[in-house]
């Protein structure tokens, strides 16, 4: 299956219990096969696993929002430029970071896995880069996360959206 290419950078506070690199890849996986525009080993993803500290900088000097944040993404492409990229060329999707300790409290919140929320960012964060906006409107937004069932549904995930 192709899908992203990750480059992966973790920081010791996720810890080795937990082998995210390979959650990382399995997310990516169900994300291009739930979006096809995902489906491409040359659309290349940074992604980071960060902790708080690191995103609440990055969320105050790009977003303005002072304060840390699940997941922050920067695309590098337009949604056209992502639909129209050629298969041949390498080509930079974008940024994902994730903070560890609002992963870790937002599953203990709702009462699931780290690892099933983190896959759910990774995934939610890649369908961000490929150009998806839940923030555009209640039609995207329900896209988007249509998309995202379907892909941790793949992954043996149970729907996050099922309790609103």
């Amino acid at each position: 299956m192709s899908a992203p290419t990750l480059e992966i950078d973790i920081d010791p506070v996720w810890g080795q219990e937990t082998d995210w690199e390979a959650l990382a890849n399995r997310a990516a996986e169900a994300a291009a096969r739930a979006a096809p525009e995902l489906a491409r080993d040359n659309l290349i993803v940074s992604l980071v696993l960060a902790d708080d500290d690191e995103v609440h900088a990055l969320n105050k000097q790009w977003r303005a929002k002072d304060k840390p944040t699940n997941v922050l993404s920067f695309p590098m492409l337009a949604r056209a430029e992502v639909l129209a990229a050629s298969a041949d060329a390498p080509e930079m999707l974008g940024d994902l970071i994730l903070a560890h300790g609002v992963c870790r409290r937002e599953a203990a919140e709702k009462g699931v896995p780290v690892e099933h929320h983190a896959t759910h960012l990774v995934i939610h964060g890649l369908l961000h880069l490929a150009g998806h906006d839940h923030e555009l409107g209640e039609g995207e937004a329900e896209e988007m996360e249509n998309l995202e069932r379907k892909a941790l549904a793949m992954l043996g995930i149970a729907d996050p959206y099922a309790d609103r």
